[in-house]
């Protein structure tokens, strides 16, 4: 077995806190990577406090992680010792039904999430938050030498969520764009939207959010507890993306979209959201949403970063300080993502 250490939270009452642990043996397929940097998704706290229900105790989190390979399979030949990799939101599926076979691998209904979830053996999955993992290869990404590694992390989650539906939708030049929350999945929505060729207006309830708009080179900002603003931007906008996390009414901002405009939901309230039908009838729109990305629509995204120079804003910490660092997430007090140096594990 490979000897592993990493934080985990003990129930879902407790912080997270040092843990030492056990990941299988590297097998004929496998790659042994060495974690340097692992991203803070907001899932990661809504997992270690069982927001959602059904978490699996001890758990380590995190599924955005960027290392180094130190071992590989026999029958590996994808990577060699020594080259980046990353590893996003899952680590295994059964490669044969329709999903998989279509490029959706993140929604096999035996896929393995990389971490509160069962593997094939049964065995508890745990995440990035730890200084080593052993992953089937297929399930681990080529990472670019060009970009700051730190900062890729998150495009193993924030990014691929806010890439996939605007390649699916073919957002691009000569359309508006909005953006409804300017986080960790937001900025990255806006940096995509800038660089697909469309014009992007970040939607937010804080006016305090407009520098920071305009730093990340959003085309308008747009206030939504400001009437006047939300009347004069009705029916204007192609796409809206909607990221934010909390509960909130997006009945307001169905209203901004075209005819035949489209909502795109990537953020997971808690909440169900209660939508007037008249809503979606006026004007032919359409809601839909969008979850992460299949294996080969994550390495795409990665690629298209590298050329474009695309990472996330990050504020770099300390494992110790991660707890911290969720209190901080909660109050939205992070520009624009936080990850983790796990060489201070």
């Amino acid at each position: 077995m490979v000897q592993t250490k990493g934080y985990a939270a003990q129930n879902a009452n407790e912080k997270l806190t040092p843990w030492n642990f056990e990941r299988q043996e590297v097998r004929e397929k496998d790659v042994l990577i060495e974690i340097l940097y692992c991203g803070v998704c907001h899932s990661d706290l809504h997992c270690i406090t069982n927001h959602w229900g059904e978490s699996i105790f001890p758990l380590v989190p995190g599924h955005e992680i960027v290392g180094r390979v130190l071992s590989t399979g026999n029958l590996v030949t994808k990577f060699k010792v020594g080259d980046l990799a990353g590893v996003g939101t899952g680590i295994d599926s059964c490669r044969e039904c329709e999903e998989c076979k279509s490029g959706h691998e993140q929604f096999c209904i035996d896929g393995v999430q990389t971490y509160n979830n069962l593997d094939k053996k049964g065995n508890p999955t745990y995440g990035g938050y730890s200084d080593k993992i052993v992953v089937d290869a297929d399930f681990a990404f080529h990472i670019s030498e060009k970009l700051d590694l730190a900062a890729v992390a998150p495009l193993l989650c924030a990014g691929i969520t806010t890439y996939s539906p605007l390649k699916k939708w073919k957002v691009g030049k000569g359309h508006k764009l909005a953006v409804v929350g300017l986080g960790g999945l937001g900025h990255m929505a806006v940096k995509f939207g800038k660089a697909l060729g469309a014009e992007v207006t970040v939607i937010s309830t804080s006016p305090s959010k407009e520098e920071a708009a305009k730093e990340l080179g959003t085309d308008h900002f747009l206030l939504s507890k400001d009437e006047e603003q939300m009347k004069s931007a009705f029916h204007t906008f192609d796409f809206i993306l909607d990221t934010v996390a909390q509960d909130h009414d997006i009945n307001p901002y169905l209203g901004l979209l075209r005819t035949d405009g489209v909502y795109i939901n990537v953020g997971l309230p808690p909440k169900p959201w209660e939508v007037s039908s008249f809503s979606l009838v006026v004007g032919n729109k359409t809601m839909t949403g969008s979850g992460v990305g299949g294996l080969k629509e994550v390495q795409e995204m990665l690629d298209f970063c590298a050329e474009n120079n695309i990472v996330s804003d990050i504020e770099l910490i300390d494992i110790k300080n991660v707890n911290e660092a969720f209190e901080r997430m909660e109050r939205g007090d992070v520009r624009y993502r936080f990850v983790i140096d796990m060489s201070t594990l």
